[in-house]
């Protein structure tokens, strides 16, 4: 049985499918039509997000056989050897383990060829930013005058490791990391294109842990598909995720807020039983707090976004503390999540996070 991951089933193949990115999208379509083309793009941004998706769609665009294009018919043989994989003229070039100046030579003394049956030939050079300072130096000179029938395609998750001088021959396309609706409405699409039972607060779980990335989201959805047989359901998400449940958390936002550390105590070693990771028992605190924030901030506007199990105790939560302890208890345990890592074990570092919270509000 040929089962094919959601992350590659689900990969756009045209400039329309892409989503959270229009203002590339716009950009390339624009250059397509009228034939402003340049020959260097590179692609930033963190991962999962669609770099090397929209690097094969510009190959798709320079090559398809029914002319340059910002709409790749997908018929032609060109276009269908690019989305397997398999043209001959398209180069997909892992940096990261090819880091020598050896390897770029090779790649250079290459590019001069014409192309084999297409209009051009695209280098696609995935984790640039791994080149050493030799492969760089050599890369420079082709890259500001490459040969007619060559484009290149840098793609990097950290734009800062790589030399000025590369960048400025280059047209440089940022793509942002998407929202959490972004993901969700893409997950929920999905889902329903595969015959799959699902709910929407599972589907919310999984959007906010991917923190932008598609990739991670799709790979997170897998998992949670394998883990109910077939069904997504919140109980395997947060299980899955390692999240405990709201009811405790809550309840801890809570006791922290009134002070009362023997309760704090009883949940902790009620969690500690759970199998839950520590960290996420301060990001969920930390999420309980933003909307008691937001609830004193901004009673009315904020009141459909509250966490709909906990609305009217969040409100009340709102009205009887006051709102520099809630800010300055958020403030806290932000730090205490970047201190975690130094901390003998995670439990420890929440628990002496906590009591500092209790101390300080």
């Amino acid at each position: 049985m040929n089962h094919q991951i959601l992350a590659r089933k689900w990969r756009p193949q045209s400039f329309e499918d892409v989503i959270g990115q229009k203002h590339i999208i716009s950009a390339l379509c624009n250059e397509f039509s009228l034939g402003r083309i340049h020959h260097s793009w590179l692609l930033s941004g963190t991962r999962g997000i669609g770099k090397t998706t929209i690097a094969r769609l510009i190959a798709k665009s320079l090559n398809c056989k029914t002319g340059i294009t910002s709409h790749p018919c997908r018929k032609c043989i060109i276009c269908q050897e690019i989305e397997k994989g398999l043209c001959l003229d398209v180069f997909e070039i892992d940096a990261a383990s090819r880091t020598k100046v050896e390897d770029m030579r090779d790649m250079l003394d290459n590019i001069y060829y014409a192309p084999t049956k297409s209009r051009f030939k695209v280098y696609l050079i995935d984790e640039v930013h791994m080149l050493s300072r030799n492969s760089f130096n050599a890369l420079l000179k082709t890259l500001e005058e490459p040969p007619k029938h060559v484009k290149f395609i840098l793609a990097t998750t950290d734009i800062e490791k790589i030399p000025k001088t590369i960048i400025s021959r280059c047209l440089c396309l940022k793509l942002k990391t998407l929202s959490e609706e972004k993901i969700f409405n893409l997950l929920k699409k999905i889902l329903i294109k595969e015959c799959i039972d699902f709910d929407n607060d599972s589907l919310k779980r999984i959007s906010c842990h991917a923190k932008g990335s598609i990739r991670d989201a799709l790979n997170l959805l897998e998992h949670a598909i394998n883990l109910g047989n077939n069904c997504v359901n919140i109980k395997n998400v947060m299980e899955m995720l390692g999240i405990p449940s709201e009811h405790y958390s809550f309840l801890l936002t809570k006791a922290i807020l009134k002070k009362d550390s023997k309760k704090i105590m009883l949940l902790l070693d009620e969690i500690s039983n759970m199998g839950i990771e520590w960290e996420e028992i301060l990001t969920e605190i930390l999420r309980f707090l933003h909307h008691i924030s937001m609830s004193q901030s901004f009673p009315l506007i904020w009141a459909k976004n509250i966490i709909g199990n906990y609305k009217n105790e969040i409100q009340m939560l709102a009205k009887d503390i006051d709102k520099k302890n809630v800010q300055l208890c958020y403030q806290i345990l932000i730090n205490g999540k970047k201190e975690l890592n130094f901390s003998p074990n995670a439990k420890m570092g929440v628990e002496m996070t906590i009591l500092r919270a209790i101390d300080t509000v």
